[in-house]
């Protein structure tokens, strides 16, 4: 079976930058299917896109469906032939396989004996099939919002211009979106307008590339990424590559050329991130720093023209980037005229959710939390409270009204000028953290306190009015807030109990619709986000489990039995031990064991339980300091050390014998060591 390679390009007017790659993957994901489910064979898919095209590169194509043997099934042998003569129904069935009845075949099976046909079905022609598989392919995309254009009724993300087709140096034959597959493409906008003809799929990027066309997006990535870090080398400056920008400004160029520009140093008195915000989100810039980490008056723009005169290029961004720097100070010193205390009243007005009142009321909330918290932690009570209510104050500036992302920032940088707490002024930047996974902690007292009260109050408020997350919705982000209090609680080594701070921040909130059972559903929701944890940390779910059958409540402890428990996984005892645990619960739930841990010494009749119970009772002696004082790991090593004594146990004693009293306390010995051992984790759940 020969292959060969096929292209399929669709030229469009420029795509929204931040659909390009989610449209172009899901084409290359769609035609993959499709060839599969084809069953036609190919080695690899590789998707390409720029602003003005999508593309799917298919290598070692074949150039047909396999040949399959095909089974048809007629009528059951008793009903195909009376007297040895054919029926109707087996006549029948041999002309629907343009056959006679003596070229049918007997197939036996289960349920008897029938009529049958084996015919050998020739594949179809790789050409013949992609026009369908290409159409399902593009319809399938996720388009955001569809529009038409002219007087066609086609729809599409943008209007369609031109369609390639090739499978190899031919043009596989099709119609999509109203236009005739071909071989003609274009490169570059302004640089090579003309059409060109591609001879074979092979010549695609080379051909492009010669167009000023860079259509492997990985590729034009790193290009641009290149060409930034070489312009700050040339300004003897850092630059500042977020990501998400590059990926931006990659979806708006086929070919980059990057250029440094510079504005007036008077704008550096804002606070950067304001200055960095506007050159992001509205010019695509990239930011540059200084050795000290300072950010210079200095630009990286990415043009999409290889002009003959760069500076052109360079002033007309230096024009336009002026007026919005000029519009973030002028919203600095705006803001900064009225201190954020006075903006609490304008707190009043802004909703936070319809049934949970307005960002006033989950100040006051968050407020009590954020001072009981403060004391347990050994902070500042009237720092927390006041952070609180100041906590949302930015979110009616204008700064932020016009650059959302910096709420917290400019809360910081206002209370600082309004002379407020230092402490006070970190915790309006750090109720953020943790923003993402890794993110860092907040570092003050004030900071810890106010970032678990408002989340918490979040949590326990949209659970109580019936609006938890489910498997694809999370408007009010309380998986991120759930695991935000759980990281804060363990890297900060807070020994808090979660249950304890639900019940008071639930307190706080007045009517809820699902008040009953609220703490409890909120707490479990909380504490299963370890589940995830443990496989961020590359710790088996039974570890987890092991942990989630005690009564804990303190995320910290959590997390230290967690990894006590798992490194005592790690040791050749564990299983054996994990065994005997589960042993031990089976044994005294069918023997309906009343959980007494009493043990009479001289009910021991043997060597065996002796040695048991004079190996627990010594070994609790040493364990319980430990448990008390949170060395888990240290106290499930010594444990470690029952596996003699557990093992020989089992081996030598009867634990369901006739004398009553022997049985019960043979049972009682038992629960003394699942209770041990139940002090850090069941440890039953690692035999799973």
């Amino acid at each position: 079976m020969a292959s060969t390679t096929f292209l399929l390009e669709l030229g469009v007017e420029e795509l929204p930058p931040a659909a390009i790659d989610s449209l172009s993957d899901a084409l290359a994901r769609g035609i993959a299917d499709g060839l599969r489910e084809a069953e036609v064979s190919f080695d690899d898919v590789q998707a390409y896109a720029t602003p003005r095209r999508l593309a799917v590169h298919v290598t070692q194509l074949a150039d047909k469906q396999p040949d399959r043997e095909v089974e048809r099934r007629g009528p059951a042998l008793a009903a195909a032939f009376n007297d040895g003569k054919p029926t109707k129904a087996a006549e029948g069935f041999a002309r629907s396989c343009g056959v006679g009845v003596d070229e049918l075949i007997h197939l036996e099976t289960d349920k008897g004996t029938w009529l049958g046909y084996r015919e050998l079905q020739r594949g179809e022609a790789t050409e013949q099939l992609l026009p369908d598989i290409v159409s399902k392919a593009i319809a399938a995309l996720p388009v955001p919002k569809n529009m038409r254009w002219g007087a066609s009724r086609i729809e599409f993300s943008r209007p369609v211009h031109w369609l390639v087709m090739l499978y190899g140096d031919r043009v596989v034959e099709a119609e999509i979106l109203g236009l005739t597959a071909g071989r003609t493409t274009y490169g570059h906008r302004f640089h090579a307008p003309s059409a060109i003809e591609l001879g074979h799929v092979d010549d695609y990027l080379t051909t492009l590339e010669e167009a000023y066309v860079l259509a492997d997006r990985d590729r034009r990535r790193e290009r641009i990424r290149e060409q930034v870090l070489a312009e700050a080398e040339c300004q003897e400056a850092l630059a500042v590559i977020d990501e998400e920008l590059l990926t931006e400004v990659s979806g708006l160029v086929e070919w980059p050329v990057a250029l440094t520009g510079s504005f007036d140093e008077r704008f550096l008195e804002v606070p950067p991130e304001c200055l960095i915000s506007s050159m992001k989100a509205n010019q695509k810039y990239f930011h540059l720093l200084d050795d000290e980490g300072r950010l210079k008056p200095l630009f990286i723009t990415v043009s999409n023209i290889e002009s003959h005169n760069p500076q052109l290029v360079i002033e007309g961004n230096e024009k336009v980037i002026r007026p919005r720097l000029a519009d973030a100070a002028f919203f600095y010193d705006t803001d900064r005229k009225t201190p954020l205390d006075s903006r609490r009243k304008g707190l009043a007005s802004v909703v936070f959710q319809q049934q949970l009142g307005t960002l006033a009321d989950k100040a006051s909330r968050s407020a009590v939390v954020a001072c009981h918290i403060a004391e347990q932690i050994g902070g500042d009570v009237t720092h927390a409270e006041r952070a609180a209510q100041l906590a949302k104050c930015d979110l009616v500036t204008e700064m932020v009204l016009e650059f959302p992302e910096l709420q917290g920032i400019m809360g910081c940088y206002y209370a600082r000028h309004d002379g407020e707490a230092e402490d006070v002024a970190q915790a309006l930047y750090e109720q953020y953290l943790p923003r993402f996974a890794g993110d860092t902690i907040p570092q003050s007292r004030t900071g810890l306190a106010l970032a678990l009260a408002d989340r918490l109050d979040t949590l326990v408020g949209i659970f109580g009015i019936g609006q938890r997350p489910t498997g694809t919705k999370d408007p009010f982000a309380l998986r991120r807030a759930a695991i935000g209090v759980l990281n804060i609680m363990i890297k900060g080594e807070l020994d808090l109990d979660l249950r304890e701070l639900l019940e008071l921040a639930a307190a706080q909130h007045k009517d809820l619709p699902k008040a009953k059972g609220l703490v409890d559903d909120v707490l479990d929701y909380m504490l299963e986000r370890f589940r995830a944890w443990t496989q961020d940390e590359d710790i088996p779910v039974e570890v987890y489990l092991a942990v989630r059958a005690r009564p804990v409540t303190k995320p910290l402890d959590f997390a230290r039995r967690i990894r006590a428990v798992h490194a005592f996984s790690q040791r050749e005892e564990a299983a054996a031990l994990a065994a005997a645990n589960k042993r031990v619960s089976n044994i005294l739930a069918k023997q309906e064991h009343d959980g007494s841990t009493g043990v009479a010494a001289d009910l021991l009749r043997e060597d065996a339980e002796r040695a048991l119970a004079s190996a627990l009772a010594s070994q609790r002696a040493e364990v319980e300091p430990l448990i008390r004082s949170a060395r888990y790991t240290e106290a499930l090593d010594i444990l470690a050390g029952l596996r003699e004594p557990v093992d020989r146990f089992f081996d030598d004693v009867m634990v369901v014998v006739d004398d009553l009293e022997v049985r019960r306390n043979r049972l009682a010995l038992l629960a003394s060591l699942q209770a041990l051992f139940l002090e850090v984790a069941d440890i039953a759940e690692l035999q799973q």
